[in-house]
Parts: structure tokens; C-alpha cells; sequence
């Protein structure tokens, strides 16, 4: 289970963040995760939305540069080394974590682990094949 999820670059200037939520906001878009990178001169937000479609076409229209990524949405169990054993097997498998970020939601039992791997189809399969689950954009939400 991909889920797609969006990066918008983003220049380093204080209310950058703040435009991007903005547009989400009056498109009536609702973040289910996101994700902050900087760089000297640019930063890169990355986000998990409900409707992915109506953010792409808001954050466009808004003359912002948005690009779409496959990642993996991990459920990690709340115990210790969970993440770990995950991390773990894609090192054994030959499979290297690009970037990744995670949040607790209060359903479920755990936390989700939003994962880029350089071979994202080899880390699904691994990753299901051994057990662990994968979360679908339906299960993303609180």
C-alpha cells in the first residue's frame, strides 16, 4: 500500500509555512501529517492530506511548486524497538531509508512511520512478508 504524498518547496522567509497552510485551509484540506525540511535556501514541506487532488490544485493555482512522492505508512507498535525491527529488516534486505517521519494517533496502538525508501516496492513487500503492517490513506486519519 503506497500512499502519495506531497511536497511543496517552499522558500526560507518567515510565513512560508503559513501560506502553505493557508491555502490548504481555505480549500478545505485537512493535514493528517506533515513534515519540515530546510535547507539554506529553500525548505520542503511534506504532507499527508485528506484530499490530495483539491491540495495539488489549490497549492498550484497559488503558484506554488508541489511534487508527488510514493511512501509507506508504517504501523509501529507502542513498544520499545518497534521502529527499529522495521529499520532492522530493510537493512538486511538491502533497502535504505531515504527520510522518514511519524505521529501518534489517539486510535490505534501505536504510532505511523511515513517511509521513502530508494526501492519502495522491495520495502512493502518486505516489510508485509514479515509481518509488519502497512496503513492504506483511508487508515491515515484520527
Amino acid at each position: 500500500m503506497l500512499l502519495k504524498q506531497i511536497s511543496v518547496f517552499a522558500e526560507n522567509r518567515k510565513g512560508a509555512i503559513r501560506d502553505i497552510t493557508g491555502v490548504l485551509f481555505e480549500a478545505g484540506v485537512n493535514l493528517r501529517a506533515i513534515s519540515i525540511a530546510d535547507t539554506a535556501d529553500f525548505g520542503v514541506v511534506r504532507l499527508i492530506v485528506d484530499k490530495r487532488k483539491t491540495a495539488l490544485s489549490a497549492l498550484r493555482e497559488n503558484g506554488m511548486t508541489v511534487k508527488e512522492t510514493d511512501v509507506l505508512a508504517l504501523e509501529a507498535e507502542d513498544t520499545p524497538g518497534s521502529f527499529h525491527k522495521a529499520l532492522a529488516l530493510l537493512t538486511e534486505n538491502d533497502v535504505m531509508v531515504e527520510y522518514s517521519y511519524g505521529f501518534v494517533s489517539p486510535v490505534g496502538n501505536g504510532a505511523t512511520i511515513i517511509l521513502k525508501c530508494d526501492d519502495q516496492e522491495k520495502a512493502h513487500k518486505c516489510l508485509l512478508d514479515n509481518g509488519f503492517k502497512l496503513l492504506s490513506a483511508d487508515d491515515v486519519k484520527f
